[in-house]
């Protein structure tokens, strides 16, 4: 129960070694995309790349070879969803999502906060940890695509192009 064997240690410090310094090889060569959190997609590579070294490192059934065929595997995959995210809108729309306003200008948008899944609890603690006081000193808190909650405290200039560019709402908010 405490103690199996020296060739288990010794196993996981070997094989621990190599699979780390192959998993830190590989990131560098397929690029900082591979481990960003920009979406889902993103999430489920980073969760998965660990979940493997896991079970390179502990499961004597899984070989080095077959843990370094698992990580080329994912990095691949997730070069290959991002550069056809790049390339086309129709894949990009398929696998991303958009971020979504969920208080504009002082006025939590209830519709988008329910499709969301948000609740007033988190817009304001998002808030709080802004600094900000009240919701009427907020021009908008957005659930990014990656789950997190940015907030943007001004207004910019009447017409401009901003941050809210691309921000979708189902309560008929900016688009």
């Amino acid at each position: 129960m405490f103690f199996d064997s020296w060739f288990g240690l010794l196993r996981v410090v070997v094989v621990g070694t190599l699979a780390y310094a192959a998993l830190v090889m590989l990131l560098r060569v397929s690029g900082k995309r591979t481990l960003a959190k920009l979406n889902a997609f993103d999430l489920i590579v980073t969760v998965a790349l660990g979940s493997t070294l896991a079970t390179v490192l502990l499961s004597k059934s899984v070989a080095l070879v077959e843990g370094l065929a698992a990580f080329s595997l994912l990095a691949g995959l997730q070069y290959l969803v991002a550069w056809l995210s790049v390339r086309s809108s129709w894949f990009s729309d398929l696998v991303k999502s958009e971020p979504t306003l969920l208080l504009h200008r002082g006025r939590f948008l209830e519709g988008a906060m329910r499709a969301q899944r948000v609740t007033r609890a988190e817009v304001l603690a998002a808030l709080r940890g802004q600094g900000a006081v009240e919701t009427a000193q907020v021009a908008a808190v957005i659930l990014e695509t990656d789950g997190s909650l940015s907030v943007i405290r001004h207004v910019s200039r009447a017409g401009a192009v901003g941050t809210l560019d691309g921000v979708g709402t189902s309560d008929g908010g900016p688009r």
